[in-house]
């Protein structure tokens, strides 16, 4: 037996500062300062000089954004985390669970808004540029 696959979607190789930023849901200066504190954290520049990431520094950051946010380490903390990931060969599987906790965070988000809408509790929060 046969199956076909559906064509994958191509996974992005580069994303702009601006792109992680809203994949990351963090703001420019907070990514430019991680970039001076985390070695790792180098993205590379285009021809124009903008940052340019690649997936696997999309995943480090949003490992960094656990161990800070979500584990609550301090910055040297989270360095010494990930080292420790390095040397014990978990980095990527760290770095995914991190991406997977956050994800699973913000969907949770949502639907508990959702069901404080439902309720009639919420509705007040005004979504940008809402006036």
């Amino acid at each position: 037996m046969t199956t076909t696959r559906s064509p994958a979607r191509p996974v992005q190789e580069f994303y702009s500062i601006g792109e992680v930023c809203a994949l990351t849901d963090l703001k420019p200066h907070v990514l430019r300062y991680w970039e001076s504190q985390f070695r790792f954290l180098n993205p590379a520049k285009n021809r124009s000089g903008n940052r340019v990431y690649k997936s696997r520094e999309v995943e480090l950051i949003m490992l960094v954004k656990h161990l800070l946010y979500t584990e609550k380490f301090t910055i040297e903390g989270a360095r010494q985390r990930i080292d420790q990931y390095r040397r014990t060969g978990e980095l990527r599987s760290g770095a995914r669970k991190a991406f997977e906790a956050e994800l699973a965070a913000e969907a949770r988000a949502v639907v508990e808004e959702a069901i404080a809408v439902l309720e009639g509790k919420g509705g007040e929060k005004r979504v940008k540029g809402e006036r």
